[in-house]
């Protein structure tokens, strides 16, 4: 997409601040099970189940609220592939500020979300809108 006219620079502002929204909401709902799985597992396992959970909340969401777009078991079957790489920074992110930065393994997941987001933002575009 070329963002310099004006209709897809708008199309982008408004997907941008959907995914926002939604990714918010998503988030919530997946640092509140987050924090619920902690009382019976160590926080890697607990990011794992509760990422893998946010998943298919995820996909819901970005299909049908933040871009708008049509389901399909293709892009079902994706979405979890192109959130392996999210799902790997953001461990090794949250592995980094518990163990080298000594922060709480209730909060690192805060710091992960910001620094995969940008990321996040442009497979998630990439995949749902795409033709194939």
């Amino acid at each position: 997409m070329d963002a310099s006219h004006p209709t897809q620079r708008s199309r982008l502002r408004g997907e941008s601040l959907r995914f926002l929204l939604g990714g918010g909401f998503n988030t919530l709902l997946t640092y509140l099970f987050y924090w619920i799985l902690l009382s019976w597992l160590a926080y890697g396992a607990a990011y794992t189940l509760s990422y893998a959970a946010g998943i298919f909340t995820g996909f819901a969401i970005n299909t049908w609220f933040v871009f708008r777009c049509t389901w399909s078991w293709r892009k079902l079957a994706a979405f979890p592939l192109v959130h392996l790489t999210n799902y790997a920074l953001g461990l090794a992110v949250i592995f980094i500020c518990v163990r080298f930065f000594l922060l709480d393994p209730r909060i690192a997941p805060v710091v992960a979300t910001a620094v995969v987001l940008p990321f996040n933002f442009l497979l998630t575009r990439s995949l749902l809108r795409s033709t194939r």
